[in-house]
């Protein structure tokens, strides 16, 4: 099977479903939070290998898994996505978050940032994992962060008094499409940062050919 083949919705389920089975006191992602850290994760300027990502997703903290699980399954379900998302990355392509909507007793629309926070929680733990983009040009970070950031609790944003003020600039998201669409501009944003595409080759001058010699006059 291609390794970049998108995870279908049984496989997402499964996925989850290997998670819930991580035993205490391990406290694993659910898909949700997985997805924004993969996210965070791709967006980093030096490539972070698997044996630094991987645990953390069996365990935000990243203890090690005890010894006889079996999560042979589970890491090649995030693996596949990890690729996915990489490739969509790479290409400043859209994809598709995994954010879901959130179960109601009523017919109103849960709200946005409710249904957002997962993902965001999962991104935020990918940059306090992995520090190096955070490292880069504050100011530019500040925007693509903002829009994310803005559907945590702001007593989580210590001393990030631009980051609190952009976000105070921000209206509200109309909606959780238009939500889950600043999710992808924002990551697409940072790795404008953190994996800026190669600069298009330049032109080759070409030496001018000479003319044909001027015809002499009788």
């Amino acid at each position: 099977m291609n390794v970049t083949s998108p995870l279908h919705e049984k496989e997402i389920d499964e996925l989850q479903t290997l998670l819930d089975r991580v035993p205490a006191p391990l406290e694993p992602l659910d898909v949700s939070m997985l997805d924004g850290y993969l996210c965070g994760v791709l967006v980093q300027p030096v490539r972070v290998p698997p044996s630094r990502w991987m645990p953390h997703i069996t365990d935000a903290d990243g203890r090690a898994l005890p010894a006889g699980f079996d999560a042979s399954r589970l890491h090649a379900l995030a693996q596949r996505r990890h690729a996915e998302l990489n490739d969509a990355i790479a290409r400043r392509q859209w994809f598709d978050p995994w954010v879901f909507e959130l179960e109601t007793d009523d017919d109103d629309e849960p709200a946005a940032p409710d249904a957002v926070y997962p993902w965001v929680a999962g991104f935020a733990l990918a940059m306090e994992c992995f520090p190096e983009l955070m490292q880069r040009d504050a100011h530019a970070l500040t925007e693509p962060l903002a829009l994310l950031y803005r559907h945590l609790d702001p007593d989580d944003l210590e001393d990030a008094d631009e980051l609190l003020a952009e976000i105070d600039t921000l209206e509200p998201p109309e909606d959780l499409t238009a939500a889950v669409e600043e999710l992808v501009r924002a990551t697409l944003l940072l790795a404008d940062i953190g994996r800026p595409l190669p600069a298009p080759p330049k032109p080759t001058s070409r030496p001018r050919r000479p003319g044909p010699p001027p015809r002499r006059r009788h």
